[in-house]
């Protein structure tokens, strides 16, 4: 019976690798920036914020040289983010009981010798709100906000790769 079993899951195995092969599943690469991008000037609107501090991370971990401005070079100039929330449901006291967050990002790539590329795309969550422990919910969305930014430098990361 044992020696059914282990076949059993080793035939599953192979099925799944197979299922997962055949289906055009593969693991995401680290992006690879173009050797134009590979030394670039960031600038930004707040130089200070953390989605800008969180970017300078990705792009260096991408092993992208950051320089001071010069001429000849890539920039990167980020704009200001933007949060905003809009009300989902209520409780039946009228309460608000769940929030949508939209973060919003904007950014233009300078690239010499052809024409600023200007980008802008949201990212959207839910959370739910409760006046009963509003310590909590404050730090649950500090939280939130913290990861969105993470997900948003990331992605301009990948989006320049694919310029």
């Amino acid at each position: 019976m044992a020696a059914f079993n282990a076949i059993k899951n080793g035939l599953a195995l192979v099925l799944v690798c197979f299922l997962l092969s055949s289906c055009g599943f593969h693991f995401k690469k680290a992006s690879s920036l173009p050797d134009n991008l590979k030394q670039l000037t960031l600038v930004g609107d707040d130089e200070k914020s953390a989605l800008f501090e969180s970017l300078k991370n990705e792009l260096k971990a991408s092993n992208v040289e950051l320089i001071p401005s010069a001429s000849g070079k890539a920039q990167l100039y980020l704009r200001q983010e933007t949060v905003e929330r809009q009300t989902l449901s209520l409780f039946k006291n009228g309460q608000v009981a769940e929030y949508e967050l939209a973060y919003g990002v904007s950014y233009i790539v300078k690239r010499p010798g052809e024409n600023a590329i200007e980008k802008h795309f949201e990212l959207y969550r839910n959370y739910q709100d409760d006046p009963d422990h509003a310590l909590a919910k404050a730090k649950e969305l500090e939280l939130l906000i913290s990861e969105i930014r993470e997900q948003a430098s990331r992605r301009i990361v990948r989006e320049l790769s694919q310029l």
